[in-house]
């Protein structure tokens, strides 16, 4: 029986369910929970910064815009599984309290069989490579070879990039100029380096949150043999780096504003400083060892990633408006 409502749950967060709930689901309820649905829109969000810059220029078109928003999505979805499959597979997520703050894990909660679990992952990725041919015969160009770098770090992000302090410099490059310029791309035809830079301000909100992610869990990664770049870089430059990160976002829409190419509308984000003010509180001091009393039991252990999640989903959603009203205004 079809569950709208679960649908909705699982596209707004990460629904929890045991194995008597997931049997009475639906295809689509399983596939949104499998997948990890809520975290997709992330990279919906590339796909609409890119066709409003699209818009922006006068150069926008609806088919080329739909299927390059689709592809990335399945792409996406492609890699969460590839991702709990090798994570399960190496052992990394076998009693992993973090890894369950952020979704049902359908082979370590034992709700699929390695054979369903292959079927979802063949449909998602036949889906998302089908998408990325059409695109190529559309459009040409660049396309086939902005597909083939995608298809690489859907395949090798999990292993070995995010195993040897690659998996957060990948995040700036997918979610920014890959993500982004590539949707600007296969839109307009052209390729646009300004598009690129201003990409890097989106890319950097959700790099910010997986440096925090795996600040978080850094003692569990580096226990397991995963050296993520806070493994690598210890905790103490990680926290400094978010910051970084946090403080460049702000002044990358200042610069575009000062030169003239975006107008004040881009500003909005400063109406973001408060909720910076606090995360970067929370960014200078070791991680708590227990749960605050105020901290949300949901939550927790994660800490850096959770103040970082919010601190993007204010200022994207501001950054977006600004790129919103000057796209009508002017």
């Amino acid at each position: 029986m079809i569950d709208i409502k679960m649908w909705g749950q699982a596209l707004y967060r990460m629904p929890r369910v045991n194995a008597a709930e997931w049997q009475a689901l639906d295809t689509v309820s399983k596939w949104l929970i499998a997948t990890r649905a809520s975290i997709l829109f992330t990279t919906l969000t590339s796909a609409i910064l890119g066709g409003l810059l699209a818009w922006r220029d006068g150069m926008f078109a609806w088919q080329p815009w739909l299927a390059a928003a689709l592809g990335l999505i399945f792409a996406h979805a492609t890699n969460n599984l590839i991702n709990d499959l090798s994570d399960s597979r190496r052992g990394i997520d076998k009693n992993n309290h973090y890894r369950n703050q952020y979704g049902v894990h359908v082979l370590e909660d034992g709700l699929m069989n390695s054979r369903q679990f292959w079927t979802y992952l063949c449909v998602t990725g036949g889906i998302a490579l089908a998408l990325g041919a059409w695109l190529v015969w559309a459009r040409s160009g660049l396309t086939l070879n902005l597909m083939l770098v995608g298809i690489f770090f859907v395949l090798f992000y999990t292993w070995p990039l995010k195993y040897y302090g690659l998996g957060e410099p990948s995040m700036l490059l997918i979610w920014g100029p890959l993500m982004v310029g590539g949707t600007y791309y296969v839109v307009t035809g052209q390729w646009s380096w300004e598009v690129c830079w201003l990409s890097l301000i989106f890319g950097m909100s959700t790099t910010a949150v997986l440096i925090g992610k795996h600040t978080d869990k850094l003692d569990h990664d580096k226990a397991k043999g995963v050296y993520s770049m806070p493994v690598i870089l210890g905790e103490s430059v990680s926290r400094k780096l978010v910051v970084v990160l946090l403080l460049a976002q702000y002044a990358i829409a200042a610069l575009f504003v000062i030169n003239g190419s975006f107008h004040w509308p881009l500003l909005l984000v400063f109406l973001n400083l408060p909720i910076l003010r606090q995360t970067i509180n929370a960014f200078r001091h070791p991680g708590p060892t227990k749960k605050p009393s105020r901290f949300p039991a949901e939550i927790w252990p994660l800490w850096f990633s959770a103040f970082a999640f919010r601190h993007a989903r204010s200022f994207v959603g501001l950054f977006l408006l600004g790129v919103i009203i000057d796209t009508l205004a002017y």
